[in-house]
Formats: structure tokens, sequence, C-alpha cells
């Protein structure tokens, strides 16, 4: 069996759920791996888990978004400073904290809806003390939105996506992988 359809064919088991939910907490906490990679196999395999894998994703990523936020507030000290000397710099933590304070809202919707890490932005905004409740707000609105017009596409569109998928599974695989990084490094220049 192809590695692409023994992927497709455990997606469908039940278990998968939760395998998204936890990939996408730790997707918003530590992986650069798209949440969509998650979400795909189950969908293309069977379109009718389109709604509970969406679901599951879209829980996952905002428990993970605020398990970052409090890693910025309560663990700057430690972690925080430790993560942007090896991802980033302290100059650019700064710059970050300066646009939080005057594009908070705008930052948090482009992070929820590109492939620019999600995770930084979260934990930015605890090390600045953004408010809470807004973040998750505007998180829970826009990763929703993200995952529900993937998941939808995904439905919709499943017998080809099943067949683009098993055809070209490593190229995909590739892409994901260099759009993660492309987010990183757009992170790392702004």
């Amino acid at each position: 069996m192809k590695f692409a359809e023994c992927i497709l064919s455990q997606a469908e088991k039940p278990y998968y759920t939760a395998i998204v939910f936890l990939m996408t907490i730790c997707e918003s906490i530590f992986l650069f791996v798209p949440p969509e990679v998650f979400m795909t196999p189950a969908i293309i395999a069977n379109r009718r888990r389109a709604v509970p894998i969406t679901l599951a994703a879209t829980l996952g990523s905002i428990i993970g978004g605020a398990i970052s936020y409090m890693i910025g507030l309560w663990l700057f000290d430690s972690v925080g400073v430790w993560l942007i000397e090896h991802f980033a710099s302290m100059e650019k933590f700064y710059l970050a904290q300066q646009m939080f304070i005057t594009h908070g809202v705008f930052l948090i919707v482009l992070t929820a809806v590109t492939p620019i890490p999600y995770k930084l932005m979260c934990m930015t905004a605890g090390f600045i003390g953004f408010p809470f409740w807004l973040l998750i707000g505007v998180s829970a609105i826009f990763r929703t939105g993200r995952f529900a017009i993937v998941g939808f596409l995904l439905w919709r569109f499943q017998e080809t996506a099943n067949k683009i998928i098993k055809k070209y599974f490593w190229q995909l695989t590739i892409g994901a992988i260099v759009a993660a990084v492309l987010g990183i490094g757009l992170m790392c220049i702004i």
C-alpha cells in the first residue's frame, strides 16, 4: 500500500479527530506545520468527517493559542527570552511589541488566516500583556473561518482532492513545509 493510501486509511479511524485536535494544539505552540496538513487526510478520506475535523482543528488551535499566550505572559524571563534569542532577536521583539500596541487586532487576523506563525503572535501578545479575551475572541472568529473554508473546500471537492493527494502526496507535503518556512521567514523579516 502506498504511503498516501495508508495515511488516508488511518484518517478514517474515529481516533483521528483527537489526533487533529492534539496536533493543532501543538501547531499553535511549537510545531511549524500548517493545520491543514492534519485536516486534509480525514476529510478527503471521508467527507462526512468535515465538520468534526474542522471543529477539532479550531478548538485545538484556540487552546494552543491560549497556551502560547500564557507562555508569553508567565514565562517571558525564561522560555520567552530563549525563544526570542533562538528564533528572532530582542530588537525584533521590541518592534513586534510596538506593532502590537498600534495594530494588535490586525496582527491577530493576519496570523490567524495566513502561514505567518500564529504561535509567535500569541506569545508576543502574552509578552506585552495584550488583552487575553480580545486575542481569543478575534482568533476564534478568524481561525474558525479559515478552517471552515478549508473544510468546506475539501468536502465540496473531496473526490478530486483525493485523486490529487494520492497522485501528488510528496509534492504537496513539501509545499506545505515550504509554506511554513516562508511564514517563519516572513515573521523574521517583520
